[in-house]
């Protein structure tokens, strides 16, 4: 087993403090690290490592070199390929000037070009920040200006909106901003274009200088940093830390049973910490080939049964509408096990895909840490109602009464509280908000209701709602708080709340009940939608309703009774279900 010491050099910065790594490639004020003393029993636990990502990388590729990598609707390939094409890349990447440990901030969508530019990124020391493709001004801006982020790394030919655009625009608001890189583009386009480095040779120099690269990240420090749903208006950052965030992967492998063998189809965003966790690096931690593209059935369902997938995640309203796709049985016809994630699992589609032949199991994770599934031979019952165990051993899951550090009694509901070898003790640089989001003695507070309950003696979890108000669509959170401020400003606009209403493909969508200023010219939901485009807010998280309402419920202590607005829209969505499909 490898030993690690909270003694050897590398550790963060603490909330800004002092203690700075001596690595220059990895420092990042803001980190808040694990204990000295807990990173020894991880790694004596051989649960931490010493293998930086990219290191690790590299090794599985040398063993692997001719098994397929990577499968995209229009390219694949092979380790020996991947790992070629991403030295390229990282090496034009330090000749254009970016600097090991600087933050690059990321917008793109699922494609064989995007995988070789997040692995050239990790192989340069460089730190991506996983923002997504559909957010906008608003969170760039934050977002980039929380992380110190020089460059930004955007899809060009993104269909439905000028990503490029947004990046000269966000580029000028930025002062650290200095590199444009592209995915996508044309060439003669503005920024540094990833299909240009690709295919570039690698001079002896550049490979042996990412080499000595990757063996001196610090295990212990950030190697990538995610984003938080949030309850307040900027995501908080989440520092993932090179030796945990590979535990993470390699768990997720071994919990599914992975193989070289393995091909695992995956449609959620790349940057998202549940495709990078349990697809990309877990494939790639084993030498699985990563099957990746949309989610859309006509593309992912014919790539599935081409290549032979034999594991899949998604969420269950995505299930649900591959089940009538005529090319579903081929693409299942090899599939060991389809995970449902994201969403409440309703239990006609857990029971219709167990009646097609599929092997259905749950996972519950957080951008944070914890991951919860549910164990494969699990009686069904469980793998329906519940999202299983912890993966870790190490874990450790409390269920605390909301508002307190008080455990619950099992069977009853609380908030979902975990600490682990690969949950972060701190979001970055948000020392006021740590000590919201964790409690005295470093479990994170997760903001899920969740029961604990036995299955023959096996303890799991189901999800019963949520403390934070963030609707879920999807799996992508959006915070009502966030939208609710920004339409406060809208002229014709009193008073709004903003709740999810259920919806049977995405699980949520929002819901605005507004009080106008005039009753008698109420703004419609257009208006609003045109005003939180302005305002550079991000698509999704835009109302897809609009209920105008004499005055907002409210309840004894005078606070908006959200409780009240999702019955209230949940009993209108039923009543017109109803009526448009009478018995």
């Amino acid at each position: 087993m490898n030993s690690l010491h909270g003694s050897e050099a590398g550790n963060s910065v603490i909330d800004g403090a002092t203690e700075v790594s001596s690595l220059p490639t990895t420092a990042l004020p803001g980190v808040v690290p694990h204990p000295a003393a807990t990173v020894g029993r991880y790694a004596a636990a051989g649960a931490w490592g010493t293998r930086s990502l990219p290191t690790a990388f590299r090794q599985v590729a040398a063993v692997y070199s001719a098994r397929t990598a990577l499968i995209t609707p229009d390219v694949r390939l092979t380790y020996r390929e991947l790992d070629a094409r991403s030295d390229a890349v990282a090496a034009g990447l330090l000749g254009s000037g970016l600097l090991p440990g600087e933050r690059v901030l990321l917008q793109l969508t699922n494609s064989a070009t995007a995988v070789v530019a997040w692995y050239g990124l990790l192989k340069a020391g460089l730190i991506p920040v996983c923002t997504l493709a559909i957010h906008r001004r608003l969170e760039i801006e934050q977002i980039g200006r929380k992380t110190g982020a020089v460059a930004h790394l955007v899809q060009a030919d993104f269909a439905s909106f000028d990503l490029v655009g947004l990046a000269q625009q966000v580029s000028g608001l930025l002062p650290a901003m200095r590199q444009l890189i592209t995915v996508g583009a044309a060439p003669g386009t503005p920024g540094l274009r990833i299909e240009g480095l690709q295919d570039r040779e690698v001079s002896d120099k550049e490979r042996a200088e990412l080499l000595e690269i990757a063996e001196s990240l610090d295990v212990r420090g950030p190697a990538v940093l995610q984003l938080s749903g949030g309850t307040t208006g900027t995501p908080k950052i989440i520092p993932r830390l090179h030796a945990e965030y590979r535990y993470n992967a390699d768990l997720t492998a071994i919990h599914w049973g992975h193989t070289e063998k393995s091909v695992l189809a995956f449609g959620l965003p790349l940057a998202h910490n549940a495709a990078l966790t349990n697809g990309l690096h877990a494939a790639h931690g084993v030498g699985a080939a990563l099957l990746l593209a949309t989610p859309a059935a006509d593309v992912m369902l014919p790539l599935m049964a081409e290549h032979g997938a034999t594991w899949a995640m998604s969420p269950p309203g995505l299930a649900r509408e591959y089940l009538s796709h005529p090319a579903f049985d081929d693409a299942v016809a090899r599939l060991g096990t389809w995970v449902l994630t994201a969403a409440r699992v309703p239990r006609p589609v857990f029971d219709e895909l167990t009646e097609r032949g599929v092997h259905v199991t749950q996972a519950f994770g957080m951008s944070e840490g914890l991951f919860l599934f549910t164990p494969l031979d699990a009686p069904a019952d469980l793998r329906a109602e519940t999202v299983g165990t912890p993966i870790s051993p190490l874990d450790e899951v409390r269920v605390l009464l909301p508002g307190t550090e008080v455990e619950v009694a099992e069977g009853e509901i609380g908030e979902l509280a975990a600490r682990g070898p690969y949950t972060i003790r701190g979001y970055l640089a948000a020392p006021d908000r740590n000590r919201e989001a964790f409690t005295a003695d470093g479990f994170y507070r997760s903001g899920d209701l969740v029961r604990a309950r036995r299955y023959d003696g096996v303890l799991t979890y189901s999800i019963e709602g949520r403390v934070k108000d963030l609707i879920d669509r999807g799996g992508e959170k959006v915070n009502a708080e966030e939208v609710e401020l920004l339409v406060a400003g809208h002229p014709a606009v009193a008073e709004m709340a903003l709740v999810g209403m259920p919806d049977p493909r995405l699980g949520e969508r929002s819901c605005a009940y507004v009080v106008p200023q005039d009753p008698q010219s109420p703004p419609a939901l257009a208006d609003i939608c045109a005003y939180l485009e302005a305002e550079g807010l991000a698509k999704y998280k835009w109302p897809e309703r609009l209920e105008i309402i004499d005055a907002l419920p409210r309840t004894q202590v005078g606070k908006i009774s959200k409780v009240t607005l999702r019955a209230d829209i949940g009993a209108k969505l039923e009543h017109e279900t109803t009526e448009s499909d009478p018995l």
